[in-house]
């Protein structure tokens, strides 16, 4: 017997149901395990798999650092598809009590590695642009304010990682 699929109504419907707890009530939990592949490290040759083998896939060191251009995704990638995402589904809980649509909303994460000038090792910047066809600016800026107080991803690194959220 096949399960059926809760709407996309009904799943919004009970992750925006509030929650008064003391302590963080777990969710979900995502893990991936990453090795070194064939170079020994991951930056440069590694795997990345899910425990559900949904994600499965290398990861490569981009030109820009001085990787060959092989095919293979990276940490900043992978940040930012997170990021994004995850910033995307903050928009549309805040956006329900605006009665206001943002599901053709396109939320677009940039995420640069760079050299950190406090303890000479690396850092990351994040940049978030948000396209909300068919709203005026106000109510665009009211729904990203409030998604970036409510999404995890700004949550997390608030304070540690300098972000950049712009309404186009």
């Amino acid at each position: 017997m096949v399960e059926k699929q809760p709407s996309v109504e009904q799943m919004v419907e009970q992750i925006a149901e509030p929650y008064t707890g003391s302590v963080m009530k777990p969710l979900y939990t995502a893990t991936v395990s990453v090795t070194g592949g064939e170079l020994g490290h991951a930056r440069i040759s590694g795997h990345a798999r899910s425990s559900d083998g949904v994600l499965d896939l290398n990861l490569a060191m981009p030109k820009e650092l001085g990787g060959s251009g092989e095919l293979g995704t990276n940490p900043e990638q992978l940040f930012a598809a997170g990021y994004a995402a995850c910033f995307h589904g903050s928009m549309v809980l805040c956006a329900r009590s605006m009665r206001l649509n943002v599901s053709n909303s396109t939320v677009t994460c940039a995420v640069t590695i760079g050299r950190d000038p406090v303890d000479g090792g690396y850092r990351l910047s994040a940049q978030l642009s948000v396209e909300i066809p068919g709203s005026n600016r106000e109510q665009a800026e009211q729904v990203v304010a409030k998604a970036h107080e409510l999404c995890p991803y700004s949550k997390a690194i608030h304070g540690n990682v300098d972000v950049t959220v712009t309404v186009i």
